[in-house]
């Protein structure tokens, strides 16, 4: 049992997982700002264009089989909801499409610029130096 929890702390601290909880809770705080935005700002504007029409007060009375209590609420299926559900989904995978699109062009940016510059040519060691230098006064003594 003890490797068991030793394994499991292994697997909890590496930083993938950290990175994955971290993502976890990030899109989860960017999808409440996302559903504030369908439901605060642009569903009121397409509200305007389609006659002050409210989203999420759409619905459909749905019929009873069997006998209701008189104050029971009526059963609907409410499509607004959804609706607004799809937008609200639509929206944040236009942000996240944007988002990933701008890291691949810095990512490519960055890839170019590397294979661009290609690193200089290394300079030749201290053995290397010393053996042109022999060379270079052999030469000079066979011709002189």
């Amino acid at each position: 049992m003890k490797k068991f929890f030793h394994e499991f702390k292994e697997f909890i601290n590496k930083g993938n997982v950290l990175g994955l909880a971290v993502g976890v809770i990030i899109g989860g705080a960017f999808s409440t700002i996302t559903t504030s935005l369908t439901n605060d700002i642009i569903m009121p504007i397409v509200s305007i264009f389609l006659g002050g029409v409210d989203f999420s007060a759409m619905s459909v009375a749905l019929p009873t089989f069997h006998a209701v209590a008189a104050d029971a609420p009526p059963n609907t299926l409410n499509y607004g909801s959804f609706l607004s559900a799809v937008i609200n989904f639509l929206i944040l995978a236009l942000v996240v499409f944007c988002i990933v699109k701008a890291v691949n062009r810095v990512m490519d940016g960055v890839k170019k610029k590397e294979e661009a510059a290609p690193p200089p040519p290394p300079e030749p060691s201290n053995e290397e130096k010393l053996l042109t230098e022999i060379r270079d006064l052999l030469k000079e003594k066979g011709n002189g």
